[in-house]
């Protein structure tokens, strides 16, 4: 998968902005001040997709800053319908409404995703094991699960952009590969190790001297924002 380097970098610009101005409850969030480890677990996620994604994502931002949106703020907005549901009652006016073809696209984009993460767990215990909770039913205040991570970002996809990740995920699926595991690679590789095979040989070397394990947020930038939610009014 190759993605022109100027696609990546408006993204990631683009990205950053938005996730910089999203208006924490209790003030700006710490991650929101760590560009570095933004930008990693963002273009991870990036660089596991393919050139036309990308291209319908940077216009999907384009016409969200056009328009005065922050997909960033939507993203955690829309987490906080599953994890804090009286905040987001308060909110969910100022959601925007979903075209009526995305709700299906992302269900089923959603199930693939958990699917794929579901089988990374199992091959990649250790470092999988510090982070957060695959599937919904572990959602709860402090920390939104995968899916409802997914769920959430996802949403905030153009319809045409969703199309174009089905048809890349059928096609991942048709070969036997497993999407998720080269976002998870690039996460791995960016944060210093050779390879994902090993950090997990070192994850299992910190756990088994009882030390608490490493994050591995897969395509996450930020918990805090997530579980504390957002107040930005929502445009």
């Amino acid at each position: 998968m190759t993605i022109e380097q100027q696609v990546l970098k408006e993204i990631l610009e683009i990205e950053w902005d938005m996730f910089h101005a999203v208006e924490n409850i209790g003030g700006q969030a710490p991650c929101q001040q760590d560009h570095g480890t933004f930008e990693i677990m963002r273009s991870s996620q990036l660089l596991g997709w393919n050139e036309a994604i990308a291209e319908s994502y940077l216009e999907d931002l384009r016409r969200a800053q056009a328009r005065g949106r922050n997909l960033m703020t939507e993203k955690y907005a829309r987490m906080m319908e599953y994890t804090s549901p009286c905040e987001f009652r308060q909110i969910s006016g100022s959601v925007p409404d979903l075209d009526k073809e995305a709700p299906r696209l992302i269900e089923r984009l959603t199930e693939r995703s958990v699917h794929w993460m579901e089988e990374l767990a199992a091959r990649y215990p250790h470092v999988m094991a510090g982070g957060r909770p695959i599937r919904s039913e572990g959602d709860n205040r402090f920390t939104p699960s995968f899916e409802t991570y997914t769920r959430g970002e996802l949403a905030t996809y153009s319809v045409k952009t969703l199309e174009l990740l089905e048809a890349y995920y059928l096609d991942m699926a048709a070969d036997g590969k497993n999407p998720a595991e080269l976002i998870l690679r690039h996460t791995a590789e960016s944060s210093g190790f050779a390879s994902l095979e090993r950090a997990e040989d070192a994850q299992k070397a910190r756990m088994e001297k009882g030390s608490s394990a490493a994050s591995s947020r897969l395509g996450t930038e930020c918990d805090s924002l997530s579980r504390e939610g957002t107040s930005a009014t929502i445009t």
